[in-house]
């Protein structure tokens, strides 16, 4: 399949950005749930260039429970990290919107950013223990710049207010037939304690340690926009919040940084006052959602949503679905920090 690939690859290189398209050191990556992912050098002129190809397989075009049809792929999702960078958000820059012609599906060729993904170094490693106490303003500063995101020219992103969560993930749990007590308790409450009438904007949806690039200056780049969506930006600051991103990291946010000096950036940056409520709510929902994710995976093929596969990886993370449900429990009992 590699070889297939980089004879396709360096054709499109040579269609799109010039000869000789020569690619080199191709590589793929692991990570990344939605999409696969390859690194490789093009040498493009007489310069060579460290790009990062992104595909997206056909099955996830396909509607699920809980996910429903995957907006942000090709065109769209290039539109998307174009329109980020404008607001001034560390997004990848698109070099290439993979066209029929390049026979190698939808998908998009972006630049290579430098620096660390892996979240449990984020969190814990001792070469990032100068730039951890920033880390959590510098997300606050750039979660108000997603939340600038000029939405025109951006239709094809679907509008999830929080009572639209709710149902998804309603559907999710029903669609995996696994009742669980914490569970039904969890979707109770979240339809109890729905924010009323939040304002609209442009949100990341996936916004956590594990889908940014941190080097020794700190975050470069946002990765992951694939559930991105108009809706509660506070959805955002909640999911950063969420304790299985922490990686055994002993802070609330991303495990590096306090949820303070987030919400006092992000307000600093212009995103607009935080009531921390309002972001308790979806730090807990995510809880919950997250649980429920856990459910879908590791039930696979087993359980009743179409298309799901099981791997070790799944099931491994399916069965650690106590540990956000717990997580859940403690933060409405007012035990988690």
């Amino acid at each position: 399949m590699t070889e297939a690939i980089q004879h396709h690859l360096a054709a499109a290189v040579r269609r799109h950005l010039g000869p000789p398209g020569e690619v080199r050191d191709l590589v793929r990556l692991t990570g990344g749930a939605t999409k696969a992912t390859w690194s490789f050098d093009a040498v493009v002129g007489g310069d060579t260039l460290p790009l990062i190809l992104q595909q997206t397989p056909a099955e996830r075009l396909a509607p699920t429970p809980g996910r429903g049809t995957l907006a942000i792929h090709g065109a769209r999702d290039a539109a998307l990290l174009h329109a980020a960078r404008d607001a001034g958000v560390p997004a990848p820059r698109v070099r290439i919107v993979l066209a029929p012609d390049d026979e190698l599906g939808e998908g998009t060729v972006t630049d290579r950013v430098a620096g660390e993904t892996l979240g449990r170094k984020i969190a814990g490693d001792a070469r990032f223990a100068a730039v951890r106490p920033r880390l959590a303003a510098q997300c606050g500063a750039i979660l108000a710049a997603i939340h600038r995101i000029d939405a025109r020219g951006l239709d094809f992103l679907p509008r999830h207010a929080p009572a639209d969560q709710l149902a998804m993930f309603r559907a999710l749990a029903d669609a995996c037939d696994h009742p669980l007590p914490a569970v039904e308790l969890g979707l109770r409450w979240v339809a109890e304690h729905l924010p009323p009438a939040p304002r609209t904007t442009v949100v990341h949806g996936d916004f956590r340690n594990g889908n940014l690039i941190v080097g020794d200056d700190g975050v470069r780049c946002v990765l992951d926009w694939e559930l991105a969506h108009l809706g509660d930006p506070m959805l955002d600051l909640g999911w950063l919040c969420v304790k299985t991103w922490r990686f055994g990291g002993p802070l609330p946010v991303g495990g590096f940084g306090h949820r303070d000096d987030l919400f006092a950036a992000y307000e600093r940056a212009g995103g607009g006052p935080v009531d921390p409520s309002h972001v308790r709510f979806w730090e807990a929902f995510g809880c919950i959602k997250w649980a429920l994710m856990s459910m879908q995976k590791g039930l696979g093929d087993l359980g009743a949503v179409p298309g799901a596969r099981r791997s070790v990886e799944a099931v491994a993370i399916g069965r650690r679905i106590e540990e956000p449900l717990l997580d859940f429990l403690d933060l409405i009992t007012a035990k988690a920090n």
